[in-house]
């Protein structure tokens, strides 16, 4: 068999050897490396159309010239391209990628080939160089190396996320500074590890993070909130989201994990919500703390219009009275804070003369402001300030500050009462001389159910609503108060600013009010309020007064007994089971 072979390959007709045409044919077809000979010594005796496009010279000036010119003066100076001869003629043959020198001096990055070439006695004649311009890719890794480094930069900054490299199977190919800080693993110790082991393992399914690999796999995407575990078994609520990575070619390169720690947000989510319950249970509490005050209040009344001869009774009469006022007015406080932070109150603006304002509160105040034998003094501008306001509410603001003034101040200090008008805002001082506040926790003593330290003594009840209540009412009213103190001892200023009207507007007189042209025995008065207590001891105060009145208990009696009794003046609860008070106003005006 071998020898048959031998047989047919002399046989054989030997192929032409190429000329010397042809080959140069072939070279100069090579658009994208430069194909040229050196002789021993390194001079360049041929140069093919790509070596000119890619080097720019042309053959006449290139050839005899020795081949260091395209190297860099560096290079040049270190001996590298004799070198490089001198290893291609050593080995056969020498790959290098470096730096080149083109005609007009610019570098571009190469791979260069050098051949050593021999006749076939043995001689050496000289070398083939190729070269290849690979200034485009060299860009292209460059750049993509930019990216990168760009990319683990920004990723290591990233001090609130978890940026985790996994492979198709889901281990864990790379670690950052965000990944130990929020994980608590070291690279060393989490390289490789399945992404099972951020997974909570009391009520976690062996399957769920295998499935939560496919879930992103199948849409491009799985994000999810759960509880995360780190090193140290503690967990940490975490916003997790998997999204696969694919190779150019199709093929899955493994998963993005970005992991964010969520457990301060959900920590403050829980507090809100839990202050909403707390309003809204406040506000719930403070209705039904409402409804037996009304009662109360009235059974009082009848006890102020009935004579008691006995001096302990009317003692006793008098206490319930003053501590039923105060009680009413801790409960509207809650109610106000309530409808406050439900967005509930709605204030009616009219144009106010603000010297009533401060009129109306100093009355109201007044009552405390004398027990605690405080002097009071009122200054006020010459000429009428208007303002556009809701009078009660502002009312209501003044009040509770002179309150605060009076309940701060022992007993026997001094309160004033300052307004002055400044540019457009009318500005209202309220200064004391009492106990004063510590700088360092002056601007707490607007929050809600905070009680300064110096600001109450054991006797005194204070829920620590009045001044976030005003400031929210002030600031509803497009206002700001502030408050100034030199600190413990030396008394408090409350600063009021409110926009003042800039023409005070004229208005016509009131309308007479119906009980100005109505006597008591003539007026008919019915009282509508599913509270038996509230509407019958209503009913009793208001025939001591002298009027004709009536009581039902639910919307369909209403109805029925205005049919017959035709009643001149309503007191109508709203919040009524059944026909709530909205409906029987309707029917009332119907009728």
């Amino acid at each position: 068999m071998e020898s048959r072979s031998a047989e047919q390959a002399q046989n054989a007709t030997p192929l032409p050897e190429p000329s010397e045409d042809v080959f140069r044919l072939l070279v100069d077809a090579v658009q994208d490396h430069a194909i040229f000979m050196l002789d021993p010594n390194g001079l360049v005796t041929t140069w093919n159309a790509a070596a000119a496009r890619i080097k720019g010279y042309s053959r006449d000036e290139i050839i005899g010239q020795h081949f260091s010119i395209f190297y860099p003066p560096d290079a040049v100076r270190a001996g590298w391209p004799q070198q490089e001869l001198r290893l291609a003629q050593e080995r056969g043959s020498l790959e290098d990628e470096n730096w080149r020198v083109r005609k007009d001096g610019s570098r571009f990055w190469a791979n260069v080939v050098i051949t050593s070439l021999h006749s076939a006695d043995g001689q050496h004649r000289g070398f083939a160089k190729i070269t290849h311009d690979l200034s485009e890719r060299r860009l292209h890794e460059q750049q993509l190396r930019d990216n990168q480094q760009r990319f683990h930069s920004l990723v290591d900054a990233l001090k609130d996320y978890a940026v985790v490299m996994l492979d198709p199977q889901g281990h864990v190919k790379n670690w950052n500074t965000g990944d130990a800080a929020i994980y608590g693993y070291a690279e060393d110790e989490i390289i490789g590890k399945h992404l099972s082991v951020f997974y909570p393992t009391a009520d976690t399914p062996a399957a769920k993070p295998t499935e939560n690999l496919s879930t992103a796999l199948r849409n491009g995407r799985a994000e999810f909130e759960d509880w995360c575990r780190r090193k140290d078994g503690s967990l940490f609520w975490g916003h997790v989201a998997l999204t696969p990575v694919f190779q150019a070619d199709g093929d899955l390169s493994g998963f993005v994990k970005v992991t964010r720690d969520l457990t301060e947000h959900k920590r403050l989510a829980e507090v809100e919500n839990s202050s909403l319950r707390i309003k809204e249970f406040l506000a719930t509490l403070a209705h039904e703390l409402r409804s037996p005050l009304a009662p109360m209040r009235n059974a009082v009344s009848v006890m102020q219009l009935q004579p008691l001869a006995h001096p302990s009774l009317q003692n006793c009469r008098d206490v319930i009275d003053r501590q039923l006022t105060h009680l009413t007015r801790l409960v509207d406080d809650l109610l106000d804070i309530g409808r406050i932070s439900s967005g509930k109150i709605l204030l009616k603006k009219f144009p106010v003369n603000y010297r009533e304002v401060v009129s109306l509160s100093v009355e109201a105040s007044r009552p405390l402001i004398e027990a605690r034998q405080h002097r009071l003094g009122v200054e006020l501008p010459g000429p009428a300030v208007q303002v556009l306001a809701d009078k009660t509410r502002l009312v209501q603001v003044l009040q509770n500050l002179l309150t605060h003034a009076a309940k701060c101040t022992d007993t026997g200090g001094e309160i004033r009462i300052v307004v002055r008008v400044e540019g457009n805002s009318v500005v209202t001082d309220i200064i004391d001389n009492g106990r004063g506040v510590a700088p360092e926790t002056l601007e707490r003593i607007f929050d809600l159910f905070t009680r300064a330290a110096a600001s109450t003594t054991p006797d005194e009840s204070d829920l620590g609503i009045g001044l976030a209540l005003a400031r929210s009412l002030v600031e509803m009213h497009g206002g700001t108060v502030t408050a100034h103190s030199g600190g413990i001892g030396q008394g408090m200023t409350f600063t009021l600013r409110l926009p003042m009207l800039a023409i005070p507007s004229h208005t016509g007189p009131l309308p007479p009010q119906l009980a100005a042209s109505q006597t008591p025995g003539s007026l008919r008065v019915m009282v509508v309020e599913d509270n038996r207590d509230a509407a019958d001891s209503l009913v009793t105060t208001l025939e001591l007064m002298g009027y004709d009145a009536r009581a039902c208990y639910d919307g369909g009696s209403a109805i029925q007994q205005a049919r017959e009794f035709n009643p001149q003046l309503v007191f109508l609860d709203l919040n009524m089971p059944g026909m709530d008070g909205f409906r029987v106003l309707q029917r009332l005006r119907e009728i």
